[in-house]
């Protein structure tokens, strides 16, 4: 998987949400604070305090990926698991209601409110 900065730069995020406003949520890592790229103008950064991972909703999405994809799981190799990590994305990306339940907390609510 690619960083966040490398997804906006490759237009990956854009394509798939040209329609949508996008707020993504940033921990305070250097390469996710690049100056040498234009924001796409439907995309909006939102950059947490340092060392608060507990409030990283990304944190809880893969705790629901480990739970309900990866638990007690071997893969035969990395591109089964790879493969395997994709499908369970793309039912999570087809499942608006549950990374609501799992992340709509009222400040990412408020932030998203706030963009629109």
């Amino acid at each position: 998987m690619k960083p966040a900065s490398d997804a906006l730069r490759t237009g990956v995020i854009v394509g798939r949400y040209p329609g949508d406003h996008v707020i993504m949520i940033l921990d305070g890592a250097g390469w996710h604070k690049s100056k040498d790229f234009d924001l796409p103008e439907n995309i909006r950064l939102l950059f947490l305090p340092p060392y608060s991972p507990e409030l990283n909703p990304q944190e809880h999405l893969w705790d629901e990926l480990r739970e309900k994809y990866f638990h007690n799981r071997v893969f035969d190799s990395i591109d089964t698991l790879e493969n395997h990590l994709v499908s369970a994305l793309c039912n999570l990306e087809n499942a608006p209601a549950l990374i609501k339940s799992i992340t709509g907390w009222d400040w990412i609510i408020n932030a998203v409110s706030s963009a629109n």
